[in-house]
C-alpha cells in the first residue's frame, strides 16, 4: 500500500509538469495517467469527481485531483498532492514577483510585454467566448450574463461580486428545479458536521474583522486584509481560473490599485506559459502587491505565501469537506441546477474584465490586432496558450 502511494505522488509530480492548458486538458491527462494507465480510480469516479469540482467553488482541476488521492490514500495523502502540485507554479510566479520591478524596467523586457500583454488580453477574449458559447444557452442565462456586466461596470466595487454570484445560483436554481426531494436535502444535512461549516466561515469572519480592527498603518493589517481579499475570493470563484482573472482584476487594479493594468497582465501572461494550475497567478499578485506597499523581499514572499494559501484553502476545505457524502450531494438537483446561473453570471464578469483590460490600450492599433491574432489562433487552430505566449515573446525579441 505503501509502495503504491508513492507510486502515486511520481505520477502527480509528472503531472504536474505537463499539466498545460486549462482545466479541460488537465481532465484528459488526468484520464490517460490516473484512469486508463494507473487505474487509480474507474473512468466514472472520476467523472463524479470532477462534477462535485464543478458545482463547488475553487480551483476545479485542484480539486478534482485532490479527491483522487483522497480515494488512493486517505487525508495525509491528499494533501501531499495538493502540494506537490500547487508549489512549483507557485514558487516560480513567486521568483517572477520578487524580480518583476528589476527586470520589467530593461528597455528589451518592455519591449517584449509591449506584444506580450495584449496577447494576454486576447486570452482573455477567447475564454470570454468559449464560457459564453458552453453557458448562455437560454434568455434567462443570457440576461444573467448582461446583467452582471452592468453592475460590475457601474458600481466596480468587489461586494458585487458575491451577491451576483448567490442572485444567479437563486434564479438557475428556482427555474429549473421541480419542487421536490426535501427528503434528500434532509438526509444530506442530518450527516453535516455543523462544527465544519462554522470553521469554513469562522476563518472568513475571523480575518474580516481583523483585517477592520487593526489600525491602517500597522505593518500587520495589509497581509491580513490580503488574506481576507484572496479567502472570500476562493469562496467566490465558480469555473476555474477563467473566473479568477476578472475578479482579480476589478478588485485588486481597478478598486483598490494594488498593483497597475501592465504588472497584472505580464503575471497572468506568464501563469499562462506555465503548466500547472492556473490559481497560481495569485502567487504573483500577493507578492507584487506588498511588494509594491514597501515590504522589501521577505514581504513579497510572504505576499505570494499568503495568496496561495488563501486562494486555495476554501476549495481544499470543501473538496475534503464533501468527498465522503457525495453520493447524496449529487442526487440534489438544487445545488446542480444554481451552477447554470452561476456560470452565466461568470461570463458576465470575464466580459467586464476584458472590457477594463482593453481600456488602457487606447489608440494602440498594433495591441489590438495581436489581440484578434490571438483570439483567431486559440479557435481556428489547435495552438495551446502557452505556444501563443512564447510567440509573444520571440515576436518582442525580433521586432
Amino acid at each position: 500500500m505503501k509502495k503504491r502511494k508513492l507510486i502515486f505522488l511520481g505520477d502527480v509530480f509528472l503531472y504536474t509538469l505537463s499539466a498545460f492548458g486549462g482545466p479541460q486538458a488537465h481532465l484528459a491527462i488526468m484520464l490517460r495517467e490516473f484512469v486508463e494507465k494507473r487505474k487509480y480510480i474507474t473512468e466514472e469516479e472520476l467523472m463524479e469527481l470532477n462534477a462535485l469540482a464543478q458545482v463547488l467553488p475553487g480551483p476545479s482541476s485542484t480539486q478534482t485531483l485532490i479527491g483522487i488521492a483522497w480515494k488512493v490514500g486517505g487525508l495525509r495523502l491528499a494533501i501531499t498532492t495538493f502540494l506537490i502540485w500547487v508549489l512549483p507554479s507557485a514558487a516560480i510566479m513567486c521568483v517572477a514577483a520578487i524580480g518583476y520591478k528589476m527586470f520589467a524596467t530593461t528597455g528589451r523586457m518592455s519591449h517584449i510585454l509591449h506584444f506580450v500583454q495584449p496577447i494576454a488580453v486576447g486570452i482573455v477574449a477567447y475564454a470570454t467566448y468559449t464560457f459564453a458559447e458552453r453557458f448562455l444557452k437560454t434568455k434567462i442565462n443570457t440576461w444573467l450574463a448582461i446583467g452582471s456586466l452592468l453592475v460590475t461596470l457601474i458600481l466596480q466595487n468587489p461586494y458585487a461580486f458575491p451577491i451576483l454570484i448567490m442572485l444567479g445560483g437563486i434564479v438557475s436554481s428556482a427555474l429549473e428545479t421541480p419542487p421536490q426531494e426535501s427528503e434528500l436535502r434532509v438526509k444530506l444535512f442530518s450527516n453535516t458536521n455543523p462544527n465544519k461549516v462554522a470553521y469554513f466561515i469562522g476563518i472568513l469572519l475571523a480575518f474580516a474583522a481583523l483585517g477592520a480592527l487593526i489600525n491602517k498603518t500597522s505593518p500587520f493589517s495589509l497581509p491580513i486584509r490580503l488574506f481576507e481579499n484572496f479567502y472570500r475570493n476562493g469562496i467566490l470563484i465558480f469555473g476555474g481560473g477563467q473566473v479568477l482573472v476578472p475578479l482579480m482584476y476589478t478588485e485588486f487594479v481597478e478598486v483598490k490599485h494594488y498593483l497597475t493594468n501592465s504588472e497584472f497582465l505580464s503575471g497572468y501572461a506568464l501563469q499562462q506559459a506555465l503548466p500547472g494550475p492556473t490559481f497560481s497567478f495569485t502567487s504573483f499578485l500577493g507578492g507584487i502587491t506588498l511588494g509594491n506597499k514597501g515590504y522589501g523581499f521577505w514581504g513579497t514572499v510572504l505576499g505570494s505565501s499568503i495568496a496561495v494559501i488563501g486562494i486555495n484553502l476554501p476549495g481544499l476545505i470543501l473538496i475534503l469537506f464533501i468527498v465522503p457524502f457525495w453520493d447524496d450531494l449529487k442526487k440534489i438537483a438544487r445545488i446542480k441546477n444554481s451552477l447554470s446561473g452561476i456560470n452565466a453570471v461568470a461570463v458576465g464578469f470575464m466580459a467586464t474584465a476584458f472590457i477594463l483590460l482593453v481600456r488602457p490600450f487606447a489608440l494602440d492599433w498594433m495591441a489590438y490586432v495581436l489581440m484578434l491574432a490571438t483570439f483567431a489562433l486559440l479557435y481556428f487552430t489547435k495552438i495551446k496558450t502557452p505556444l501563443v505566449i512564447v510567440i509573444g515573446v520571440v515576436l518582442g525579441l525580433v521586432f
